[in-house]
């Protein structure tokens, strides 16, 4: 079963890992950031050894984006991001695992402070929920 983990983030300024922007990561003490990027690196290390971590990505700053509509029988380009939004897709990860709930352990170790980790899973082409 595929799976995409989602890390949605809202640094000022856009930097990677997104983390390292976030007043909530800032704020802690420097050994304790430091074991939490040191427990992250672990983790892709494992997920890659074990098969499961097929890919991912760090994404550029939103304000790069361009956001493309259909509008008028034809597409309509406008720079992005969302204006509402207020967090913004970071990275993704594509994990492949054997269980929903394997899924879920991996994305709870994906979380860190100031961030949001969103789980889908992904579809064949065809496929209906």
């Amino acid at each position: 079963m595929k799976y995409v983990i989602m890390i949605h983030s809202n640094p000022q300024p856009w930097g990677h890992p997104t983390g390292d922007y976030l007043p909530e990561f800032q704020a802690l003490p420097a050994e304790q950031r430091d074991r939490l990027n040191a427990d992250f690196e672990a983790l892709l290390g494992e997920l890659h050894e074990r098969g499961e971590l097929l890919g991912g990505e760090a994404l550029g700053a939103p304000e790069s984006s361009r956001l493309y509509r259909w509008n008028d029988a034809k597409p309509l380009v406008t720079d992005g991001p969302y204006s509402e939004a207020k967090e913004h897709l970071a990275g993704f990860f594509l994990i492949d695992v054997e269980s929903r709930a394997r899924a879920e352990e991996i994305a709870a170790q994906f979380i860190g402070p100031g961030e949001t980790v969103e789980l889908r899973p992904t579809m064949q082409l065809g496929e209906h929920d």
